[in-house]
């Protein structure tokens, strides 16, 4: 049987082939939209995976890819796994020593990048062996497109088992060197079979799709999800506040990071009505504050799903479709999935003690590429994954009882005077007081404690925040070992693409003098 993860989505394409599977809205420069029928992905996909078969890579070649978004490259991707090759998407923000980086670590045969940065990339993909390099740009040219023009629409699909590489996923990479995450066609088909179901996809439904897809959730969680269900996606090239309020009363599912939903709260134009077609929201990529999670239900009467997932492992937990959503919580293990809280010493945590995540199940990945003994460092002796992430399970006479909450990166972990600080603790705290907007809590060097608590906080418009007044009522509600020394008001927090706060910055940017 072959396993390809093409095969799983084809086979669910719906019977009228010319139906619209992506409509891309009208753009500036021509005033038209574009339409994508499900026949024109098969001809497509097709097309591009002809061209990656004539260059007669060796099995399991790597095909990079830093392009800015469009249908085109989501129809790349296809044809790469179509071709039986592995897929390497690559953030449209890094530069050239990064790049230089990655595409020396993967030696990919196939680079495609942008016109615009071929002169430089091209030059980093040849010394790093690659045979090939094409360009593709967000109007659907480029010399990709024309090469695969003229082959065959019709392609015969290639031989891939389950442990069969589908994809290398580079992690962001905040403390030492990036690590490839290699995800295997069985990862990735057990983990969208799950989600298809768990969320009630259907082909009824309308995904408005406004996220990357460099990163796992835009392409391996909401483009997996619309490809199974046979659905139509609506394609955003960005996240665009009133691009998205126009399009919201046509859709019926919205992926987004948190960013997304607070940029969404602050449109006055936002409001059930707009929300009227509606059936889901999901937030994911970064924690969603419970005073945006508490007014978006206020404002539109949708309760936004929280999900955890990682790019080792795509989805783990989610809250449930039907049943009780809970705010500042991720849910509880997706079907198949294995979550378990451990101490330092893999003891088992009781409820609502706080210990590392660790996971198991068909969707977790093999290792990292080329980084065995790293491999070897992240999982149990009895396969269990450490995600690097602390949290707990809800108390047993809670309403959060088997849902879990991610208190914050073990990496980000604090000790102060020998005393384990919690940053999501803090941050929780101070997101609560009045006229905070949102906080992100950090451990620098500090000559008394080893580290010392630092917080950066930003202000809720047109209020005006006092840092010792702060630092005076966080005293009388948490210990004092985790009141911050020093309080930062800033206008933003640093994030990555996907919303996440880098702090890494942060602490590259405030000590303790």
């Amino acid at each position: 049987m072959n396993s390809n993860l093409y095969a799983l989505f084809a086979a669910r394409f719906p019977k009228d082939k010319q139906a619209c599977a992506i409509e891309v809205p009208e753009s500036k420069a021509t005033g038209a939209a574009r339409y994508y029928t499900w026949d024109d992905i098969e001809r497509a996909t097709a097309k591009i995976a002809n061209l990656l078969a004539k260059i007669d890579l060796p099995k399991g070649s790597r095909v990079a890819v830093q392009v800015e978004k469009s249908p085109e490259a989501l129809l790349l991707y296809l044809a790469t796994v179509r071709a039986g090759l592995v897929y390497l998407p690559l953030n449209t923000a890094y530069r050239e020593s990064e790049m230089a980086y990655f595409l020396g670590d993967a030696e990919p045969g196939v680079v495609v990048c942008d016109r615009r940065n071929f002169s430089w990339l091209s030059r980093l993909a040849f010394k790093s062996g690659a045979r090939h390099v094409f360009t593709l740009n967000d109007d659907a040219t480029g010399s990709l497109l024309e090469r695969a023009g003229h082959c065959s629409d019709q392609f015969a699909l290639a031989q891939s088992a389950p442990d069969d590489l589908a994809a290398i996923l580079y992690t962001s990479g905040t403390t030492g060197r990036s690590k490839g995450a290699m995800l295997s066609h069985g990862n990735l088909a057990s983990n969208v079979q799950v989600l298809k179901d768990y969320w009630r996809f259907t082909s009824k439904d309308v995904l408005l799709h406004a996220l990357p897809l460099f990163h796992i959730h835009g392409l391996f969680v909401a483009c997996h999800c619309a490809l199974i269900s046979g659905c139509k996606t609506i394609f955003l090239n960005r996240f665009d506040t009133a691009e998205i309020l126009q399009k919201l009363p046509r859709s019926t599912v919205f992926m987004g990071v948190p960013t997304f939903y607070t940029r969404l709260l602050s449109d006055p134009g936002f409001d059930a009505e707009t929300c009227r077609n509606m059936r889901l929201f999901i937030s994911g990529s970064a924690p969603l504050l419970t005073e945006t999670f508490n007014s978006f239900i206020a404002r539109t009467g949708h309760t936004i799903l929280e999900r955890y997932g990682m790019s080792e492992t795509a989805m783990l937990t989610s809250n449930p479709y039907e049943g009780l959503r809970i705010g500042g919580t991720v849910g509880m293990p997706l079907p198949g999935v294995s979550v378990r809280v451990v101490s330092d010493t893999d003891a088992y945590c009781a409820p609502d003690e706080i210990g590392n995540i660790q996971v198991k199940g068909p969707n977790v990945f093999s290792g990292y590429w080329r980084m065995p003994e790293k491999t070897r460092e992240e999982f149990t002796d009895d396969g269990w994954f450490k995600t690097g992430d602390v949290g707990k399970f809800g108390a047993a006479d809670s309403d959060a009882k088997g849902y879990l909450s991610i208190v914050g990166r073990s990496k980000d972990l604090i000790i102060s005077g020998g005393y384990n600080v919690y940053p999501k603790e803090i941050e929780t705290v101070i997101d609560g007081m009045e006229g905070v907007l949102e906080s992100a809590v950090i451990g620098v060097p500090h000559a008394d404690f080893g580290e010392g608590v630092v917080a950066v906080v930003v202000s809720k418009s047109g209020c005006k925040l006092d840092e010792t007044t702060m630092i005076a009522a966080l005293k009388s509600r948490i210990a004092n070992f985790k009141v911050p020394k020093l309080i930062h008001v800033v206008d933003e927090l640093p994030r990555n693409a996907m919303g996440k706060v880098q702090k890494n910055r942060l602490r590259e940017l405030y000590s303790i003098k």
